[in-house]
């Protein structure tokens, strides 16, 4: 007896900037505990998890993990681009447009074109943002169906795939091939594979830290960059590349990506997936190399980047890791002078006002995990500097996260985060910041003892929110290094 029930979602391209951000990241553990509830309660025998948003679709798979019954997740597909003076449009065009406007570079009508033209229908974001990349690392996990992961929400296709992934959950249910047979360490290291190579998210680590943690499964924030050393990005995709994710859908799509890192020993082929196939036999009849009419997917002797793009980062700074998102960028390595701002507001405020100069280091603080609380994606700054021209002359750090649009020096997840007395608490303005990716660190340039001083007088601030859901969360949520969890 098939039973349909819906949870809360949050859309960030609405939230986006605003205090109602702080709801984002909350969402994931709402949708979670909301499917959990509904299946466990229910006895429900299996779940076809619908998403298509950066928080509903870990939600459900940390849900999925959790409850342990046969799954499968339908990604409700991505947005195709909008077009404007033959330019191929996403909904980030219309942030670094607000950039452009407040440096002089565009008017107040190109502005409008842009935000008229760029979302032209239905679906998620369309660069290799948190949705897409989260759809693309559930299929290399084997919990979605070949190819589904890039289609476009409003094609037949989509609608195909859906039909056809009722049918195998039903085959699921009848063999139990049960979710953690298939989140196992040598899927997750698969998904992360994939992240790397199409250039994904920087919420894919905080997710995937999530999903382990849900699973069972051992996982540490450090394994991200175990594989990101050996993995290439070989995909041409926005927000720091050209094409849109419904290019590398035509392109070949998400196996072909991974049958190209099977074959240079970069995937697990063993892995067993919803189908009852392993990704080997999936995978058998793609192609080992990408069609030579196209340059979305680039061949294996000549990728992006010869290395992936999400860098861990320790030091002084951030003693548990912190997310840096190297893809794009000019100079690997800034030192500069801390522009210290207490939240997104106040910084974006002065960036707009052109108080950012090239060479400094602006950072964002109380906006975590339990600051924010909620950990609100800096996308607005960070677009803004982009579209002002300074994405590859200013360092940007904060212990909040970033949209899955964003690009440039910048620096996310700084752990641990100011409200539980960081170091990010204790810079101040003018304090010498260096961010350096090839060495993967994030340092404070201030002596042991000047910290120890400004450790002994700092005083941790009153919480934003004593009652409600915020309140609630601020009290259980952890670390964004072990992936900002509650449970």
């Amino acid at each position: 007896m098939p039973q349909m029930f819906g949870t809360i979602t949050v859309s960030d391209g609405i939230s986006m900037g605003t205090e109602g951000m702080k709801y984002s990241l909350v969402s994931r553990e709402v949708i979670a505990d909301s499917i959990e509830t509904c299946v466990q309660a229910e006895s429900m025998d299996g779940v076809i998890a619908i998403g298509g948003c950066d928080k509903n679709m870990p939600g459900a798979m940390i849900a999925i993990a959790r409850m342990n019954v046969p799954a499968i997740f339908v990604y409700g597909g991505t947005i195709k681009p909008g077009h404007y003076k033959n330019q191929d449009l996403t909904i980030v065009s219309v942030f670094e447009a607000v950039g452009q406007h407040s440096a002089h570079k565009i008017d107040e009508n190109e502005l409008l074109q842009i935000e008229r033209h760029a979302c032209p229908g239905a679906g998620s974001c369309g660069g290799m943002f948190t949705a897409n990349t989260m759809s693309s690392a559930f299929e290399a996990m084997g919990l979605s169906l070949p190819y589904s992961s890039t289609m476009s929400a409003e094609d037949a296709e989509k609608l195909e795939s859906a039909a056809q992934s009722a049918e195998v959950l039903v085959n699921a249910i009848k063999k139990q091939i049960l979710p953690r047979d298939i989140i196992t360490r040598k899927s997750i290291e698969n998904a992360v594979a994939v992240i790397m190579a199409v250039g994904g998210s920087t919420n894919a680590i905080l997710h995937f830290l999530a999903i382990a943690h849900a699973a069972e499964v051992e996982w540490t924030i450090d394994d991200f960059e175990r594989i990101r050393a050996k993995v290439p990005v070989i995909c041409d995709l926005k927000p720091s590349g050209r094409y849109v994710t419904a290019d590398l859908h035509r392109a070949g799509g998400v196996p072909q990506v991974m049958k190209m890192l099977l074959v240079h020993g970069l995937l697990h082929g063993d892995c067993i997936t919803i189908s009852g196939q392993t990704i080997a036999e999936v995978l058998k009849d793609i192609p080992d190399n990408p069609r030579a009419d196209q340059n979305i997917i680039r061949q294996w002797n000549n990728p992006m980047y010869a290395q992936g793009h999400l860098a861990i980062l320790k030091g002084n700074l951030s003693t548990e890791g912190c997310v840096a998102k190297i893809s794009g960028i000019k100079n690997p390595k800034i030192t500069g002078p801390a522009r210290v701002f207490e939240s997104e507001e106040t910084c974006m405020a002065a960036i707009l006002a052109r108080k950012i100069q090239p060479g400094d280091v602006v950072v964002i603080r109380y906006e975590g995990p339990k600051g924010g609380p909620g950990m609100r994606e800096m996308l607005s700054p960070t677009s803004a500097l982009i579209g002002e021209g300074l994405g590859d002359s200013v360092g940007l750090i904060t212990d909040g996260r970033f949209s899955g649009g964003t690009y440039g020096m910048v620096v996310g997840h700084v752990a641990p985060e100011a409200y539980v007395g960081g170091a990010i608490a204790l810079v101040q303005e003018g304090d010498s910041i260096t961010i350096d990716a090839e060495q993967r660190l994030l340092q404070l340039n201030v002596s042991d003892d000047e910290l120890t001083k400004r450790r002994a007088a700092w005083q941790p601030p009153q919480p934003r929110y004593t009652r409600g859901v915020l309140a609630k969360y601020a009290k259980l949520v952890s670390s964004a290094s072990a992936g900002a969890i509650t449970d």
